[in-house]
Order: C-alpha cells, then structure tokens, then sequence
C-alpha cells in the first residue's frame, strides 16, 4: 500500500543546547528529512516514518505508540511529542505530562492516503500477546 504523508517536525534550540545535537536526535528519528535552522529552532519536513517505526518496533512499544498517536489525532492529523535527549541515541520516549524544561521534538503528521488509521496501523500495528499482528484490509 502507498502512504501520502507530511511529517513536520520542530524542536526548540536553546542557549544551553547544541544545535548540531538537537538535529542530530531529530536526524535519528527521521533519516533524510529536509531540515532547516532558524535561531531557536530546528525544523525538518519528511514523508515517511520507516525508521521511526523501526524503532518502536525494536523497543517493543507499539501499544504506547498507538495510545500516544490516538489521543493526538485530529481529523487528518496525528500530533505527539518526543523527550530529546533519548531521540538523540534513538530511543523513542513520548514526552507526557509536564513539559520537558528544554521542549521536546513535536511531530505533526497530515495524512493524506489512506486514513489516520491505517496510517497508524502501519507505523505501529496492533499487537496480541505482545506481537504484532496485521489487520486485514
């Protein structure tokens, strides 16, 4: 199946952070996105998830995921953040709760083949017993 998406990303840079770190976690999250710096901020744009979802699956959260990607969704898009300072080793931590002090890489995915869902359910399908089980179109 083909999937149309618009991936944007932003993360705040600060005083205290590096630049070239800041793009480095995001470079992690999302290899070959189209990035761009402006004083205080890194911005990327990209039209895939592959390695994003590469690394839920190899950290074995994919319910998170989908929780996570569930109660950001409007409409067409799907709107989540994640914690840098794990990004930059490429480790996914959804950033929940209190804002993180340094702000954290906000993701904003417009979806526009097929659905939201089944845009979800190739990124972080659903799981029985732990395992990820594919849903029939």
């Amino acid at each position: 199946m083909i999937y149309r998406v618009d991936v944007e990303v932003t993360a705040p840079v600060h005083d205290t952070e590096v630049t070239d770190r800041v793009a480095d976690a995001v470079e992690t999250l999302v290899p070959g996105a189209e990035m761009e710096r402006a004083p205080g901020e890194i911005r990327a744009e990209a039209h895939s998830l592959d390695r994003f979802s590469e690394l839920l699956h190899e950290q074995e959260i994919l319910d998170s995921a989908r929780n996570e990607f569930a109660a950001g969704t409007r409409g067409d898009v799907i709107e989540f953040e994640l914690k840098k300072q794990p990004a930059f080793v490429g480790v996914v931590n959804f950033a929940v709760g209190d804002p993180d002090e340094l702000g954290g890489i906000r993701f904003e995915v417009h979806v526009h083949e097929p659905s939201v869902a089944a845009y979800i359910d190739h990124v972080a399908p659903p799981t029985e017993e732990g395992r990820p089980v594919e849903r029939e179109s």
